[in-house]
């Protein structure tokens, strides 16, 4: 089989981390009798720098004439001052809405190697963890109109935080079908108790669930759920959440599985077309240096085999390429318990390819 993948490697470590994420797909393709063909194209502050936009039209025309997208990051401390619309991360929510992308897709795995980088005691995580965070990408305050004002007299800002029934039907027929693949166990999370939003997005899922009776539906408020999450993270097995809390949220799961380095995302639509990428930022501190953890981008990768191209088998492999290369030894800076020497950003690549 042939598929066409959009590449942004974007900024800061983008580079880096895509680089061996590419060549972890080339390894599974010559395993598996796949060509994947990898079009290049740009997004984030360098595309600024390049185009005088941080997404080019040509760089959208590049990912609608594929079969998913690979992306880096974006970002830095260089563009700060560059006008919002302007600013690397509006590459993203571009990207996001010019492409119709949702669904955002955040498991939270604790790999058994690396088991002691998580904060949390051996008796509250047992065995493992597994839960995903199904974030809504389109709706909520990040797109709602925003502005400045006068208030009592004095200046004041405002966003405004809305979400349609069909926005959040659509986002909640998704999270029960993940749920229905997995443990049959949804928790939605807001903040009904506060919110008029909420109010309406609670009574929206709440009817969806009755369409599906094999699942066990509950609601709870965020800031809960986020007490929850390092109380009794094993309770959960698919969270779904609006796009303010879902950021806040994915990102207090990644920690507890000791880096927020080794988790991968997806960005879904109504298709098989998605963005994958690791949850992480460019950390342009680390640029350059070879010492970046390049696991979530690959593991984003075997998102994108079984999400995009339905590929399971392969998307197993690189699962457990990443499994076996923590269980030899292989950590970059960022799992590395004290007295274990870190490997590099290629190494850790390397030692991944070798166990395809």
């Amino acid at each position: 089989m042939r598929y066409n993948i959009a590449v942004i490697k974007g900024d800061g470590i983008g580079p880096e981390i895509v680089g061996e994420a590419l060549n972890v797909l080339t390894a599974v393709g010559k395993k598996y009798g796949h060509e994947f063909v990898f079009k290049e194209a740009f997004a984030g502050g360098g595309a600024y720098d390049r185009f005088g936009t941080p997404l080019p039209e040509e760089t959208l025309a590049v990912c609608r004439s594929s079969d998913a997208l690979l992306f880096g990051a974006v970002g830095g401390p260089k563009w700060d001052s560059v006008p919002f619309d302007m600013r690397p991360e509006a590459a993203l929510l571009g990207l996001r809405k010019e492409l119709s992308l949702f669904a955002n897709i955040r498991p939270a795995v604790i790999y058994p190697a690396l088991k002691s980088a998580c904060p949390l005691k051996d008796e509250i995580i047992g065995e493992g963890l597994d839960i995903v965070i199904l974030r809504e990408l389109t709706g909520d305050i990040y797109f709602g109109e925003r502005g400045r004002t006068q208030k009592d007299g004095e200046d004041a800002g405002y966003d405004m935080m809305l979400y349609k029934r069909s926005e959040i039907e659509r986002i909640g027929r998704v999270a029960f079908s993940l749920a229905m693949k997995r443990g049959k166990r949804l928790c939605s999370v807001d903040k009904a108790n506060v919110l008029e939003t909420s109010r309406f997005w609670r009574e929206t899922m709440r009817g969806l669930a009755l369409n599906y009776p094999e699942v066990s539906y509950s609601d709870m408020y965020v800031d809960n759920a986020s007490m929850q999450l390092v109380m009794n993270p094993r309770q959960f097995d698919v969270i779904v959440t609006g796009n303010m809390f879902g950021d806040i949220l994915s990102d207090e799961a990644s920690m507890i599985t000791g880096s927020i380095g080794m988790l991968p995302s997806s960005s879904m639509g109504e298709g098989t077309f998605g963005m994958y990428e690791p949850i992480h930022g460019s950390a342009p501190d680390l640029a350059g240096k070879g010492i970046a953890n390049p696991v979530a981008t690959i593991l984003s990768c075997a998102m994108m085999l079984k999400y995009s191209f339905g590929l399971e088998s392969e998307a197993r492999c690189i699962e457990n390429a990443v499994s076996a290369a923590l269980e030899g030894g292989f950590r970059t800076r960022d799992i590395a318990k004290s007295g274990e020497t870190p490997c590099t950003t290629r190494e850790m690549g390397e030692a991944i390819c070798k166990r395809i």
